[in-house]
């Protein structure tokens, strides 16, 4: 979906449409959960601060969110995938692959699906859709992102390594601002880079995910499209009234944050074995630390020492914390190796931004 959350308040409310709309909060310490596309001509995006947004953009109008309306609408868009496909597997609230191999209609070309779709949302919902056809999974997801807003993408098995070639690797999927940067150190700017690199040298600067980055460069990507994912993990983060450099505050918001950790994780019945520690500066720069345990992580007693430990390798006394993160993960029956799998730890944000 097109800038998902703030498309959805310009429908409900049509005195916002046209002008440019944030949903979150204006406050000092607000953050930017979604931005309309006026917005983002500004330069205003996702995860910023509300203060910056605002000095982007005097105008921007701000509006709180409503994740239950955005939630039913989900669910909407998903009945009207289910008219073609029930092979669908949902990557957040407002995007999803399908398998359309075989379809409810019969219908030969996957394009003409993506078109029958994106107008059904248009009539039924009034709202606007992106689609990206191709042959994987990784290349429906970059085709799907190319042409936004309204787009439609297909990228053809014959073109798909030319296309790839010209990519810039911020564009590859699993390639956030930290392994961008450590790639463009390494002289890997664009796909044709990427490709020019070992599966050895790859799985030497990046872990198993390296092999990964060899497939996605050659146009592979064997994962299937999985209509039930197994939850990885479970966590919550809390941005702080104002960035702290003090011990003692930092060890209270931080049991604060263990506290609510612990409710999501007795609500949901998960148990995991690794603890993940997330900090982001005041600078707005962020690191993460994680432990694994043999037993499973489900009482505060076990996670809050975790944390604390945890937040003893993180120097703070030069960088003010803004936001502190706690994440339970690695559920014991899921701890066998998986080759081929891109896990992506996620939060269940206090402050939660779209895509």
């Amino acid at each position: 979906m097109d800038a998902f959350f703030a498309s959805v308040e310009q429908r409900d409310h049509p005195e916002l449409r046209g002008k440019p709309v944030a949903v979150g909060h204006a406050e000092e310490r607000g953050v930017v959960a979604a931005a309309s596309y006026e917005a983002r001509r500004y330069g205003v995006r996702s995860a910023m601060s509300s203060q910056r947004a605002k000095r982007l953009c005097p105008q921007l109008i701000f509006v709180p969110g409503r994740m239950e309306v955005y939630k039913q609408v989900s669910m909407q868009i998903h009945e009207i995938f289910h008219e073609y496909t029930d092979i669908i597997e949902p990557l957040s609230v407002d995007e999803a692959f399908l398998d359309v191999t075989r379809n409810k209609k019969d219908i030969e070309l996957a394009v003409d699906i993506a078109k029958e779709i994106k107008l059904k949302i248009r009539e039924r919902l009034h709202l606007v859709a992106s689609a990206g056809v191709s042959y994987n999974k990784f290349l429906a997801k970059i085709a799907s992102d190319y042409r936004k807003p309204d787009g439609l993408c297909t990228i053809h098995p014959d073109q798909a390594l030319q296309f790839i070639a010209r990519l810039p690797i911020e564009s590859f999927w699993g390639v956030g601002p930290a392994t961008a940067k450590k790639m463009h150190l390494l002289g890997i700017r664009d796909g044709e880079q990427l490709r020019q690199c070992s599966p050895q040298m790859l799985t030497a600067h990046f872990g198993k995910v390296g092999s990964l980055y060899y497939d996605f460069a050659r146009g592979i990507d064997d994962r299937p499209v999985e209509t039930f994912r197994v939850r990885k993990s479970i966590g919550c983060e809390h941005t702080l009234e104002r960035d702290i450099d003090n011990r003692s505050s930092i060890i209270i918001e931080l049991y604060h944050v263990a506290v609510e950790l612990v409710e999501r994780l007795q609500r949901k019945a998960f148990k995991g074995t690794t603890l993940t520690l997330k900090v982001k500066f005041h600078d707005f720069t962020q690191i993460t630390r994680s432990l694994t345990q043999s037993d499973e992580l489900t009482g505060l007693k076990q996670i809050l020492p975790l944390a604390k430990k945890l937040l003893r390798s993180v120097d703070y006394a030069q960088h003010p914390i803004r936001l502190i993160g706690l994440s339970v993960s690695n559920p014991k029956e899921e701890r066998e190796p998986l080759h081929g799998v891109w896990e992506q730890l996620s939060f269940e944000f206090s402050d939660w931004e779209e895509e």
